[in-house]
């Protein structure tokens, strides 16, 4: 059976129609605020599709999102606050004059110096709408992402370090200062000491131009495999977790480590 072809405009009406009379009540009662969750949900599948490498995946899960601002559009547009044609204008818009080195005759050196020009730009834009350097960065991302963007911007006006070695002596100072906090026994010493040493690291990770949200999601998933592992094989012996030692478990942890290893060679 032929599948029958469907582009952008496609998409557009099908929207419409399932949010008009006659179509779906949920998709009809859905706000901006209500999908808000669902654009965040399918972010983070689209990352996990790119990470499984699985090119179908990946296809259906950036539908997925797509479906996002289409939705957003749709919602605005019943109320004549925009159209999707006005969001595809204004992001055309947009990367066209934030780009004067290709749509103009602005010439740049590098990516590091397209990225500068991009934010001066944007600077000019916004003009007296940001007071400060650090303004731009969403508070609604995740802490990790958060803190690698903020120290982004405080790096661009000058605000980091020199060396490499000095922004490790400032992990070790934090955590030095986070295990005095520990000796202390306040809760509130010690939370505030941990922000500042997942900062500092952070910030580490930044200047190797390390992504500590995407490294750190990497590390939850050797974790969850490891475990898995662990509970396999515990499993395949009559055993369980819960009635087992912790050296019985470490054996095993260590030869799920050693599986990798061996799969990456």
């Amino acid at each position: 059976m032929k599948t029958e072809s469907y582009d952008f405009e496609s998409l557009v009406a099908i929207m419409k129609r399932l949010r008009g009379p006659g179509g779906c009540p949920w998709d009809a009662e859905q706000t901006h605020e209500s999908l808000t969750r669902y654009l965040l949900e399918e972010t983070y599948e689209v990352i996990e599709a790119i990470e499984t490498k699985s090119p179908e995946l990946l296809k259906e899960e950036l539908g997925d999102l797509l479906l996002q601002p289409v939705f957003h559009a749709a919602i605005a547009e019943e109320t004549g606050t925009f159209t999707m044609a006005d969001v595809i204008q204004t992001l055309c818009d947009k990367l066209i004059r934030r780009h004067p080195h290709v749509f103009g005759d602005l010439e740049i050196a590098d990516s590091s110096a397209q990225v500068e020009n991009w934010e001066r730009i944007k600077k000019i834009e916004m003009g007296h709408k940001r007071k400060s350097a650090l303004s731009g960065v969403p508070p609604q991302l995740p802490a990790l992402l958060k803190a690698q963007k903020i120290t982004e911007k405080a790096a661009r006006v000058g605000f980091d370090w020199e060396h490499v070695d000095q922004v490790v002596a400032k992990v070790m100072e934090e955590l030095h200062e986070f295990e005095e906090a520990m000796l202390g026994g306040s809760n509130e010493r010690m939370e505030a000491e941990l922000g500042d040493l997942l900062f500092a690291i952070v910030n580490l990770g930044r200047f190797l131009s390390i992504n500590p949200e995407e490294a750190l999601r990497k590390t939850i998933h050797r974790f969850e495999r490891r475990f898995q592992h662990v509970e396999d094989a515990l499993h395949s012996q009559g055993k369980q977790m819960n009635n087992s030692t912790l050296e019985e478990m470490d054996i095993l942890w260590e030869e799920a480590k050693q599986r990798e290893t061996q799969a990456r060679l």
